[in-house]
């Protein structure tokens, strides 16, 4: 692959970092971008860091799910208290770009967990824990991709 090939990867890379960070599906990206340079480069050791990426990417997919869910029934955080968030959310996103995201998913949490646990402090408690469920589950994403980028550069630097 020519130096402006590999620019190109490696900013699409950045990009879905970058894109972690500001709820954009940034692991998918990374993952494209090294998928789409394994199929170019068509190497053995093009083949065998996409293996390791795509074991890397699911492992960390995984575990974005479980963890951040586990520790939140815990807290006993209802279902429908995040899937009102995430409505909240994408009503939110519209109404004040970006910022309304984080906004619309905090307020859609803590209503619904008001209306099922029809205390203050509580349903502020659970809202706490979901904020905290959804920071952790972004960290393992980017901590994930972060682990696929440098599998990539380490791969484009030794070959």
């Amino acid at each position: 692959m020519s130096t402006a090939g590999i620019f190109l990867v490696a900013l699409a890379i950045a990009v879905g970092l970058v894109g972690i960070v500001v709820l954009l599906p940034g692991m998918l990206l990374v993952y494209g971008a090294i998928l789409v340079w394994a199929v170019v480069e068509h190497t053995v050791a093009s083949w065998v860091t996409l293996g390791i990426v795509t074991v890397v990417v699911g492992a960390t997919t995984a575990v974005k799910y479980l963890w951040p869910a586990r520790r939140m029934r815990r807290a006993e955080v209802g279902t429908s208290a995040l899937l009102a968030g995430g409505v909240l959310g994408i009503v939110g996103f519209f109404v004040i770009p970006v910022a309304g995201l984080v906004i619309g998913f905090i307020l859609g949490v803590y209503l619904a967990e008001l209306l099922r646990r029809q205390d203050l402090r509580r349903a502020w408690a659970s809202t706490v824990h979901a904020i905290k469920g959804v920071a952790l589950s972004m960290g393992v994403e980017f901590v994930g991709a972060l682990a696929a980028a440098v599998t990539w550069l380490v791969a484009v630097l030794v070959s």
